[in-house]
Parts: structure tokens; sequence; C-alpha cells
């Protein structure tokens, strides 16, 4: 038999049509020249040569189905991975809820199915952490085998060794003892029990600065504090000034246990505080019952301090009736406390309340600080500045510690009071030194040099090359960056956080910068600008202060009249452009809207259209967000300042804070708001408004300018409170 194949069929190498297979065998099979290598026994399988039912195909038709079927194979080995993936994201989640709500069981029984997946050390992680106190060193040491590095290793640690503690098994605990990652209070507490255990009482010296304190300690430190007062290394006047410490702190129930520990005539009873807690401005009125006592005036010295704490005047009005009949220390500490309470209540005499106040006694022991006292020093300072008493002002800066003097607000309030006392050159040289700094001294220092537009003028937007992409790509692979990025797609913010901060720990500026941007490219814009934030010498302004969601700031700005800038000041502070986040407060979005002010916005703005569901929306957030700015900087002098403190604590308080009486320079008001948070959120505002005037090309607006002049109150609209959604 012999075959021949069709003129038409494909050409291949060595072979050409028309050429003649010949049979070799005697049974008749075909050799096929080395050109043909395959045989299909399947009838039309493609077409070309046929001989009857068998199908000789050429290379080229051979390559490109194997080509294909490649192809296919490997679309299908991507279906099956992404929904292998899909499922063992889904375990792992119901793995975390599983943790969450404490169900040991269900986690045990999914984690198997996750021993492969990236974030598997989760896993392992919620099975003994959840059950430390239980755990064997075999279970702890088995993960910290597998997975020595990294935050959760940092974390089981120090859980490992405060269990440890807790059991006293300093056998184990003397293994793992100290952690790399470093120690909180309460484990510092345990080591001390350790070295107590080991060394003897020498070593309880170490816990004694842990007792001045307000806040109350830990469980930890309890056996350490008993001992020191038993041996008498904690004295009848430490304990006294830790009670104060609590009292000023608000910490009261600590007060009330510290001072019923006491002995004798220092103890204050249950009794005799629920009579002061009840009124504690008509029980400072009514006048201590005892003075000869030590329990009888701390008892009164309580009442001060509580009854200031609502009424600083009224407190001291009363405070005077009786202050002069006891000794210089106490009413030092008295007066004292009527000046921090009215100075934070911005009575406009409490510049002079704090000249009755002697520094001496007052200062801080090492480790210690008795009265908050550098809480109350800088509030000297704010008192004088809300007096514009530029000589206290330099006077109060010079008694604040080495240290804080050189920071920057205190050296530009310094330079201010030398310029009000015509000390120019002076004045000049510590603007000049706060020069290049962009933040919000830095900011104004450059202003009062008429340097504050060219200062903008000189950032590059594009300083810096970007990283190529094989750098990129060499980050990105780094398995805690891959965790960090997918514990973000989680919602696992906390989490994220503490995998990108251990990712780039070490990282020079380069390093840095490349993280940045690699995570500005994955959508993690916080870990982008506070990544970039930490490059010392190289100065990455795009990355510093990004522009995500032009379109919608864009439009938001436009319909609400608010200067785009502004907005971006805003939402750089409140999310990190985070779209999805939500606070500790239920705030939610780029704009961190509360969901009651959303529902009001919605109103004022007719949108038929809102839902809860629809707040974290970027356009909508943005509109909110704007339209609840603008309303209420058209209600509060239409000046910036004052409109981004009532968007972070309420427009009741951004009107409260205002002079009673007269006007005020509004850097003046600033420094001055009672809340450190507000006052601390109101210059990033500004300060990120104006840089972001130079990100965005806009037209320059002085910051002195945004921070106006604030005046009077009483010189308000009367609906402004009704107003308050």
């Amino acid at each position: 038999m012999s075959v021949r194949i069709l003129a038409h069929a494909p050409r291949a190498q060595g072979i050409r049509a028309g050429s003649v297979a010949r049979p070799q065998h005697g049974d008749g099979r075909l050799t096929v020249p080395r050109a043909v290598h395959r045989i299909q026994r399947r009838p039309r399988l493609c077409p070309g040569a046929r001989f009857g039912t068998i199908r000789i195909v050429s290379t080229t038709a051979f390559r490109r189905l194997a080509r294909a079927s490649r192809a296919l194979a490997a679309f299908l080995l991507l279906v099956a991975s992404t929904a292998a993936l899909a499922q063992t994201d889904a375990d792992f989640l119901a793995a975390r809820a599983a943790y969450d709500r404490r169900d040991w069981t269900a986690l045990d029984a999914l984690a198997p199915s996750l021993a492969g997946h990236p974030l598997a050390r989760y896993v392992a992680f919620w099975q003994v952490d959840a059950r430390i106190d239980k755990a064997t060193p075999q279970s702890v040491h088995d993960f910290l085998a597998r997975y020595p590095n990294g935050p959760l290793a940092d974390r089981l640690r120090v859980d490992w060794l405060k269990s440890l503690g807790k059991r006293g098994d300093w056998a184990n605990f003397a293994v793992d003892y100290p952690p790399p990652s470093g120690e909180d209070v309460e484990l510092q507490c345990y080591g001390i029990q350790y070295r107590w255990q080991r060394d003897g009482a020498a070593a309880l010296a170490a816990a004694k600065p842990l007792w001045f304190t307000g806040r109350t300690t830990p469980d930890a430190c309890e056996p350490l504090f008993a001992a020191l007062i038993a041996g008498g290394g904690l004295t009848l006047a430490d304990r006294t000034e830790r009670f104060r410490l609590a009292t000023a702190a608000g910490n009261f129930r600590l007060a009330h246990a510290l001072a019923g520990d006491m002995p004798g005539n220092r103890r204050i009873t249950a009794r005799e505080f629920a009579a002061v807690d009840r009124d504690p401005l008509r029980a400072l009125a009514k006048g201590p019952s005892s003075l000869k006592t030590p329990a009888g005036r701390e008892l009164a010295l309580y009442a001060l301090d509580r009854a200031a704490r609502k009424d600083a005047a009224a407190a001291r009005d009363a405070w005077l009736e009786w202050r002069g009949r006891i000794d210089p220390a106490d009413r030092n500490y008295g007066n004292l406390r009527i000046a921090y309470h009215g100075a934070r209540q911005l009575d406009p005499r409490a510049d002079e309340w704090f000249k009755d106040v002697r520094d001496a006694g007052l200062v801080a022991a090492p480790g210690t600080d008795p009265q908050g006292a550098q809480d109350w020093r800088v509030w000297r300072v704010r008192a004088a500045l809300r007096a514009q008493a530029w000589d206290d002002v330099a006077r109060a800066i010079d008694a604040l510690p080495a240290d804080e003097q050189q920071q920057p607000v205190w050296r530009y309030w310094r330079a201010r009071a030398l310029s009000a006392a015509d000390r120019t050159e002076e004045a000049t040289a510590l603007y000049t030194g706060l020069l290049g700094d962009l933040h919000y001294y830095g900011l104004l220092a450059a202003e009062a040099l008429g340097e504050g537009a060219s200062q903008l003028a000189a950032l590059k937007r594009s300083e810096l090359a970007k990283p190529d992409a094989a750098a990129l790509d060499a980050f990105g692979a780094r398995p805690g960056v891959q965790r960090a990025v997918m514990l973000a797609r989680f919602d696992m913010r906390p989490e994220s956080l503490r995998e990108w901060i251990d990712a780039i720990r070490g990282l020079d500026d380069d390093g840095l910068l490349v993280a940045a941007e690699y995570a500005r490219r994955a959508g993690l814009y916080d870990r982008a600008i506070n990544t970039a934030e930490r490059a010392s010498t190289r100065f990455d302004f795009a990355l510093r202060y990004l522009t995500p969601y032009r379109a919608e700031f864009e439009a938001a700005a436009r319909d609400q009249g608010l200067d785009e800038e502004l907005l971006y000041g805003i939402a750089r502070q409140e999310s990190r452009f985070i779209a999805t986040i939500v606070s500790g407060a239920g705030a939610v979005g780029l704009m961190q809207l509360m969901p009651g002010t959303a529902r009001w916005i919605a109103r004022q703005l007719a949108r038929d259209d809102y839902s809860p569901a629809r707040i974290s929306s970027v356009g909508l957030n943005t509109q909110f967000g704007a339209f609840y700015f603008k309303y209420w900087q058209d209600r509060l002098e239409s000046l910036p300042a004052l409109a981004a403190a009532a968007y972070n604590a309420g427009p009741r308080r951004a009107k409260a804070w205002r002079p009673a009486s007269g006007a005020l320079e509004g850097a003046i008001w600033v420094e001055t708001i009672p809340f450190d948070e507000t006052r601390d959120y109101v210059k990033r505002v500004l300060a990120n408004t104006m840089l972001y005037t130079h990100a965005l090309d806009r037209p320059y607006i002085r910051l002195t300018e945004r921070l106006g002049i604030v005046t009077s109150a009483s010189d308000d609209r009367s609906d402004l409170a009704a107003r308050d959604p």
C-alpha cells in the first residue's frame, strides 16, 4: 500500500508536496519522515492530508495545537488556583471570626486547610496565643522556631513572658527574658519580680520610678509596690504624691484607693470622699472640716482640685478664704491647681494666678513628674499667650526644661516674645533656625521673615527619580510586604500596619522611597505617606503629599465653594486617604463622617439617594465632608482654623474657646485650644493646606491669613448652637 500526500497539505521541513511515504516493514507499517511526528487515528481532526481514517499533522499545526493546549492548561490552572485561594481566604476569615468569638474548636478545625496560606502564621499564632496561659514551652518555641521574626513573634514572646510571670514560673521566664522588642510596664514589673526572687530586695529599687504616675498600674506591679512600702522604699510623702497625681489625672478611683490604704490620720474614708464628690464646689465653699490632720488637708486639696476642674474662678474665691491656714508647700500646690485649671478654661486671669506659684518644690525628681510638672509648665506659657503678656511668655518658656525649650513650638513663641520686646536680631535668628522645616511653625517662621511664598516655591514636586520596576518588584516579593497588603485587603489594618513597619525597619532613604512608591501603587496611601516621611535626607514631596481621587476632590471643592487644598489638608489628616477606614468612634471614610452627621447632611442637601451603606463612597464622602466644613466655616467668622476645630471637636466647643471679649490673633487662639488632640489637628490641617497649595498649583494664601483674627464669642448668631447637628 502506498499513500500520497495531497498537494495542498501544509508544508513541513524536509517533505515536499507530492512526495510519498514508503513502507519499510514487511507488515506494511509506515515509516513516517521525522518532520511528521504525530499520527491521529480520529478522522477530521483538522483539515489537511487525509488517508482514509489516518491524519498526518504537520509540525507547524502541531506547534499551534501544543501552544493552545498549554494556554488552556495554564488558564485552567489559574482558575483552579484562584478558586482555591478564594476558598482558603474564606477559610482564613472564618478562622479570624472563630478567634474573635473564642471558638477554639472551629479554629483548630480550620487550621489544617490553611497550612499553605500566606497568612498561615496568623492562624498558628491565634492557636497558641489564645490559650497562652495553658501553653507549654514546647508549643511556644515551636512557633518561634518556625516564625522567628516579625510582629507576631515579638507579640508571642511578650505574651508568653507575661503568662510565665503570672504563674511565677521563673525558670522558664529566664529562658526568654528579656524580649528583643522591649518591655511595657507590665512586663517591666514581671522582670523586676524575676530579679527580686533571684537577687533579693536590692532589685526592688527599679520599681520605684514606676510608682509615680496618675494611671492605674498593672497587677504585676502591686507586689513590688507593697514590698517597697513595707521596707520603707516608698515613703508617706511618695504615697501622698501619687494620690495627687491620680487626682490631677482625673483617676479618682485610684485616688480613693491610695488614700484609703494610708495609715492612721492620713487615711481618707470612702464616706468622706463621697461627701466631696457629690458637690465639690459646695464642699469647698463650706470650708474644710479639719486642717489639723494630714487626711483633712489632703481631702481639702482634693475638693479644691475637683471644684476647680469645673469652675476655676469660683473655686479660687473659696480657696482664698482658707489657703492662709495651711503650710506654704500645700498652699503652693493649691495655687498651682487653680492656675492650671484656669488656664485650661481660658480664663484671662490665669496668667496672673500663675504668679502665685513658686517653682521651688515642684521640680521633678529623676524618673518622676510631681503634679504633672511638664503639663502645667506649658499651660503657664499658654496662659501668658492668651493674655498677650509677652514678657510673661518669655519667662515661662525660660522655665521649661532645656530640652523642651528646643521644640519648634517654643522656639517660635520665644521668637515672637523677643520680637515684641524689639530684640529683632535674636528673633530673626530663631526664625531662621526654623526655616526649611515644613511644619506649622516652620511655615509661620518663614512668613515672619517674609519668605513664606518663596519657601514653598522652592520645593520641587518631582525632585527624585521614581524607583525602577526591578526594585519595586523585589520589595513587593518580600513575604512581610505581601502579608501587609493582604491584611489590608482583609481590613485587618492594625496587623497590616505592624507587618509594614517590620518590613521597612532598617531601610535607608532610598529603600524607604521604594517602599513608599510601592505602597502608593498598591493603594496603601497611608503607608506611602508615613513611609516617605521617614526619609531623613531625601524629600519626595509628591509621596508625602499625595493627591488621589482628584476628580472627586475637585468636584466637592467646586460644589461647596471651598479651596481644594483645604479639603486635601483635612483628608490627609483625617484618613490618610483610606476610603474605607472606620475610626474607633465610628467615623467613616476619607473625611471621617459620623453616621448621624451624614444623615443630617443628607437632609440639608435633600439627598434622597443617601443610605448608610454609601457613607464610604468617595464621591459622597468628599461632598458631605466639604459641605459640613463649609457650613461651620460660614458660621465661625469664615476662618478655616475655627472650622477645623469645629470639625474635630464640635462647633459648640470651637465657639466656647473664643475670647470672652475683644479679639485674639488666630495663631494664639490655636495654641491655647484646651484639647491636645484638637490643637494638634488644627495645626496639621492648616500646614497640610499650605503644602497642598504648592502640590496643586493653587494661589498662595498666607498661613497667618488663614488663621485670621478670632473675635469674641458674643458676636455670634444666636442660633449657632441650635443648628449643631
